[in-house]
């Protein structure tokens, strides 16, 4: 490093600035000083640095993302958020099993990351929030909000549900049926409220008949949806709780023949880049992912630097898009 910083004629603190990004250099002493690094062929000891501030410039990111799009742009907008703070990011795929989610815990955790962005399985023990408390690990919930003692990111679930089953009954239906998550998530409990919620403030009676668990995932919600039609008075429009469920809900319908939204309308709760591209083209309640993913690092951060502290809970607010599966447009 002194060498880099004789060469570029700055201080060598200021060459320090320049690789860990803690202070605000001119371009002109940026473009100097990697002209320097790449003149020497220097590389930065990342271990010895972490060694020497007790601290790996990493975070860990346990989420299940690879059977869900929604968690694979979620870990995108991490990763993104990352990058502009010079974060490296571990990611760890839970595949929402309690036990493999533990193990991913402990596996960050041995890796030395600062801290851990976990969206928590439906583990009624919460063992891995447990050995996140235990060895105290700053931690942010993503997603799911199940615990005090813990920043957490997530959306306004309740709402949002109620709103979207709100414009279904503002189009005069009366039988709507709710295609819900796995049991055991805050956002399925809290999805189901809303849609409790919107039926009670139309003065419509809720049918148990029409709440069928799709388990948050399309073969399963579109076994529910067969289910639903078979029902002696079907539904005439369904909400899915998330994205794949919604897949699942088209996948029965159009197996069994029924024109949406002319017989059944359908929304669903998440967007996807080819929402707009269906037939008909889906309504939904779209989640700010972009948001998600950056409000989540810049919290961990801020956990990272200030370990004590009351811990925080950002609820953000999700967009209705209308299209016409709805019976809209």
């Amino acid at each position: 490093m002194d060498d880099v910083a004789r060469i570029a004629k700055v201080s060598t603190s200021t060459v320090s600035h320049v690789l860990n990004g803690t202070r605000k250099v001119s371009p002109a002493t940026v473009r100097a000083v990697e002209a320097a690094i790449q003149e020497l062929g220097y590389i930065p000891n990342t271990l010895a640095r972490s060694l020497a501030r007790s601290t790996s410039n990493t975070i860990g990111v346990a989420i299940s993302a690879l059977s869900n799009h929604y968690f694979s742009e979620t870990v995108h907008a991490i990763e993104t958020e990352c990058a502009k703070h010079g974060i490296m990011m571990l990611y760890v795929d839970t595949r929402d099993d309690p036990e493999q989610e533990l193990r991913a815990v402990r596996a960050l955790h041995h890796r030395r990351v600062d801290g851990i962005l976990l969206a928590p399985s439906a583990d009624p023990q919460h063992l891995a929030l447990e050995y996140l408390r235990a060895n105290e690990i700053p931690a942010v919930l993503v997603d799911r909000l199940v615990a005090q003692g813990f920043d957490q990111v997530g959306v306004e679930n309740k709402k949002s549900s109620q709103d979207l089953v709100s414009h279904l009954i503002e189009h005069g239906h009366k039988r709507i049926a709710l295609i819900s998550g796995s049991p055991g998530l805050t956002t399925t409990d809290e999805r189901i409220e809303g849609y409790r919620a919107a039926l009670d403030a139309a003065g419509l009676r809720f049918d148990p008949a029409l709440l069928v668990s799709g388990e948050s995932s399309s073969e399963p919600a579109r076994l529910a949806t067969r289910q639903l039609l078979t029902l002696a008075v079907p539904p005439t429009a369904i909400m899915a709780a998330n994205n794949l469920m919604t897949i699942g809900a088209m996948h029965a319908l159009r197996d069994a023949k029924v024109d949406v939204p002319e017989q059944i309308a359908l929304v669903g709760f998440d967007d996807f880049d080819w929402a707009d591209f269906f037939i008909p083209r889906l309504t939904v309640m779209a989640q700010p992912v972009k948001e998600l993913g950056t409000r989540a690092v810049k919290l961990l951060m801020k956990r990272i630097e200030a370990p004590e502290g009351k811990k925080q809970t950002v609820r953000l607010a999700p967009t209705l898009r209308v299209r016409n599966s709805c019976g809209c447009l």
